[in-house]
């Protein structure tokens, strides 16, 4: 009986690409895979057929080969199916059947997994994170069982050789004209079996512990920054290596100072003799009250730095400016004597019965209170 052509087999066209043969192959092998059509000798067939076109048009000089001579070996040996093609789409099988190794082409699955990495969210005031601090907190995971050292096994006792994959982990199957292996059940691929379980950990070899750390956080976080803290996260199962922890920062807002990047805002109230006549006034920074000089004139809403008075940068390269707004406050009521005197003023500036500018009446609280 003749062979059919490779390209119709996979139902692509004599040009068809790389991944255009490897696409329809994967649609080919997962139709008619004998795990799925168990007892249909058809369908193994057809998968057989499938392999065979695929491992002759996936390699360019097969495939050149075939184009030229077609099913003709033709001396060159070119033609003919190969089952390590097989081991090119642990894949396909491994996902949809659970093969970990066909055709002798995979590795053992190793028993030893790594710790889940863990978070914990830290709440930090304004100040803490302009500052840094050294701080504590209490984080539940699983660790090691100190009683059997995480072997999982009862002291004085050990684990022996799986009888059933012989210590392997695996379980080599016959399906049809190939062969398959999956993970040993009885071991969970572990390749030993412990007898007398751990009565501290049941056998798992980790316990539920809840571990206090020290963290030292650097001054000038900001919030949503994380640190990474390696190792510190869940045990790894049968030896595996521990996960990590993230500690992610959550700063509260500052009743006075805004942040943006390293640089910090605020807004302060100053007067209207203060604002045309200038002053000194007293100011909030990050380190406690400091002085300000204010300009006669200064107008309402004028922005004020101060170098180097913001926050450090975490990385230690310099630190922010703070920036200060001062507004000019105005009263909502006035006695008689502040009436008098503003109507006075008025007068010599020839502006009696006109609307006072707003940007020098704004906010004028601290000149009559």
């Amino acid at each position: 009986m003749s062979k059919r052509d490779y390209y119709e087999v996979l139902g692509v066209g004599r040009s068809a690409s790389e991944q255009e043969i490897k696409s329809a192959y994967r649609k080919l092998a997962v139709k008619y895979h004998p795990d799925k059509n168990q007892g249909d000798n058809a369908a193994e067939e057809k998968f057989k057929e499938a392999a065979e076109a695929y491992s002759i048009l996936s390699d360019q000089q097969k495939r050149a080969h075939y184009d030229r001579f077609g099913h003709s070996n033709g001396g060159s040996g070119a033609t003919g199916f190969d089952p390590a093609i097989f081991s090119e789409f642990g894949d396909i099988f491994g996902d949809l059947f659970g093969f970990g190794d066909i055709m002798g082409g995979g590795r053992r699955r190793s028993a030893a997994q790594r710790g889940d990495d863990l978070r914990y969210n830290l709440e930090l005031t304004f100040m803490e994170a302009a500052f840094g601090l050294k701080t504590k907190i209490k984080i539940p995971r699983m660790e090691p069982c100190n009683l059997c050292s995480g072997s999982g096994a009862a002291p004085g006792s050990g684990s022996s050789t799986c009888p059933t994959c012989q210590g392997q982990g695996q379980i080599r199957y016959q399906q049809g004209f190939f062969s398959i292996s999956r993970t040993c059940h009885h071991c969970q691929g572990k390749g030993t079996i412990v007898k007398n379980p751990c009565k501290e950990c049941r056998g798992e070899g980790r316990v539920h512990r809840e571990r206090t750390l020290e963290l030292k956080i650097p001054a000038g976080v900001d919030n949503g920054q994380r640190m990474r803290l390696s190792g510190e996260g869940e045990a790894g199962v049968h030896g595996g290596p521990p996960g990590d922890l993230d500690v992610v920062f959550f700063v509260k807002e500052h009743d006075i100072f805004e942040r943006q990047q390293n640089n910090i805002y605020c807004t302060i109230p100053i007067s209207i003799s203060q604002a045309a006549l200038g002053a000194e006034v007293t100011i909030p920074t990050l380190e406690g009250e400091d002085k300000l000089k204010i300009p006669e004139g200064t107008q309402s809403g004028k922005i004020f730095s101060l170098r180097g008075k913001g926050i450090a940068s975490p990385t230690g390269k310099g630190r922010g400016d703070q920036y200060v707004r001062v507004n000019v406050t105005i009263p909502t009521k006035l006695t008689r004597e502040q009436r008098k005197l503003l109507e006075q003023f008025a007068e010599v500036s020839d502006i009696s019965n006109k609307p006072l500018e707003r940007k020098i009446l704004d906010k004028v609280k601290d000149i009559f209170g």
